[in-house]
């Protein structure tokens, strides 16, 4: 059997469609599979690939094991009958050959390589076993921690992967401080204190203004007040 050269994304989804329709999609092993390679198996589960590349778990035999989309192909129809072909064919060959004294001597031949299939599918079994030692667990995705500053207002955000785990949410411009002092980094802590001090000073700027204003309307109440 011509195994194929993996699966693509739409047949990945073809096959998350037939799981969902409780159907159980037959595929066939390719070369990277491994010693397995040309037999068929059936897709009894996709689990999410972003924990695992091998997320198309495949019943073969009596064994449930992942695999990666590059390691099983989209089987023709009737590849899971063919698998058992093979073992009637010698007893439909034979009696030609015995009715032919020509072809006497190849008889012996003919059934040693067809009674050694038996034993060829118990050792293909084993390895595919050992192809559960072999499989790498992915470690956790990555984590991303950002503190940004955009206008006027300082943010941080967390994300693991393409998970966000916390949307960016404002924190006090002292707590920002204090996050940047952990990273010991020549120049990050000046830009920092240098945009905090250019806040401090228009901060201060505004208050004066304020503090005028409420001068002037303190005066105009006293003056009110006198008039009475």
């Amino acid at each position: 059997m011509d195994a194929g050269q993996g699966l693509s994304t739409d047949e990945v989804q073809s096959l998350r469609e037939a799981l969902a329709a409780g159907r159980k999609p037959r595929v066939v092993f390719t070369a990277s599979a491994g010693q397995i390679a040309g037999q068929v198996g059936q897709v009894v589960e996709l689990t999410d690939p972003e924990v695992s590349d091998e997320f198309v778990v495949v019943r073969f035999g009596r064994d449930e094991l992942p695999f990666s989309p590059a390691d099983v192909a989209m089987a023709p129809k009737g590849a899971g009958r063919r698998v058992a072909e093979p073992k009637p064919e010698p007893a439909q060959e034979q009696p030609p050959a015995a009715a032919v004294p020509e072809f006497v001597l190849d008889t012996p031949r003919v059934p040693a390589p067809r009674q050694e299939e038996p034993k060829v599918e118990q050792v293909e079994k084993a390895p595919a076993r050992r192809a559960v030692k072999a499989v790498k667990p992915k470690g956790p995705a990555g984590l991303t921690v950002t503190l940004a500053y955009a206008e006027g207002e300082w943010t941080v955000a967390a994300q693991q992967g393409s998970k966000a785990l916390a949307k960016p949410y404002v924190v006090k411009p002292a707590e920002a401080l204090k996050m940047v002092a952990l990273v010991d980094v020549p120049g990050v802590q000046e830009a920092v204190e240098q945009i905090l001090g250019t806040e401090r000073a228009e901060a201060e700027q505004q208050a004066e203004k304020l503090r005028a204003e409420l001068a002037e309307i303190e005066a105009r109440l006293a003056e009110l007040r006198e008039a009475r």
